[in-house]
C-alpha cells in the first residue's frame, strides 16, 4: 500500500490478537494487487443489544486506481468472522476490479508494439517526415519522437523502429529509433 493501514474503532475497544488479524488480512490483499493506494478499515458495535450481546460491523474502504471499493457486510456476534467475512468480501472485489481492468477495452490512443518501417519523405528544415510502412501506410513523425536525437542522423531509405498513435490528424509515430 501506498499510504499505511488506518484502523478506525468506534465503542468497543480492539485487542492486540484483532488488530494483528486486520492488518494480517490487509497486508494478504497487497500481496494480491500491490497498486492499492490506501487502505482504511473500521471497526465498530454501534449497538449494544442485551438478548443478544455486540454485534461487530467491519468496514474496509480501499482506493485503488481509478476506483474506490467500498466492503461492508453484515454484523456478526464473533468479531474475528466479522473480519474474516469482511476481508474476504474484499479479496472479491479486488479480484473483480482486475478482472474489469484485464477486459477493459483499449482506446485509439493506446500505444501497440514497436513495428519497422522506412524513412520515405524527410523535411529536416520543418522537423517532420513520414515512414513508409510495410503495407504501404504513411506514418507521420516529428524530431521530438526520434529517441536519442538520432533525427540528424535520418535519411531516406533507412529502416527505423516505431510506436504508432492515433494523432489528431492521423496515425503518427510517438517514437522512432534507428535500428
Amino acid at each position: 500500500m501506498k499510504l499505511p493501514l488506518q484502523i478506525t474503532v468506534r465503542n468497543i475497544s480492539l485487542s492486540t490478537a484483532a488488530e494483528d488479524n486486520i492488518r494480517e488480512k490487509a497486508a494478504k490483499l497487497d500481496g494480491f494487487y500491490e497498486s492499492i493506494m490506501s487502505c482504511r478499515v473500521v471497526v465498530e458495535a454501534p449497538h449494544k443489544r442485551h438478548h443478544k450481546g455486540v454485534l461487530y460491523n467491519v468496514r474496509i474502504d480501499m482506493t485503488v486506481p481509478g476506483s474506490e471499493l467500498v466492503v461492508k457486510r453484515e454484523p456478526h456476534e464473533d468479531l474475528y468472522v466479522a473480519i474474516r467475512d469482511a476481508f474476504d468480501a474484499a479479496r472479491r472485489q479486488l479480484e473483480e476490479h482486475v478482472r474489469r481492468q484485464r477486459e477493459a477495452p483499449k482506446t485509439e490512443t493506446a500505444r501497440e508494439a514497436p513495428a519497422y518501417a522506412r524513412v520515405a519523405r524527410l523535411f529536416s528544415a520543418q522537423d517532420h517526415g513520414f515512414l513508409e510502412t510495410h503495407d504501404g501506410r504513411e506514418v507521420y513523425f516529428h524530431r521530438n519522437s526520434v529517441l536519442n536525437g538520432g533525427f540528424d542522423r535520418l535519411k531516406v531509405g533507412v529502416e527505423v523502429r516505431y510506436t504508432e498513435e492515433l494523432g489528431e490528424k492521423g496515425p503518427q509515430a510517438s517514437t522512432v529509433a534507428l535500428r
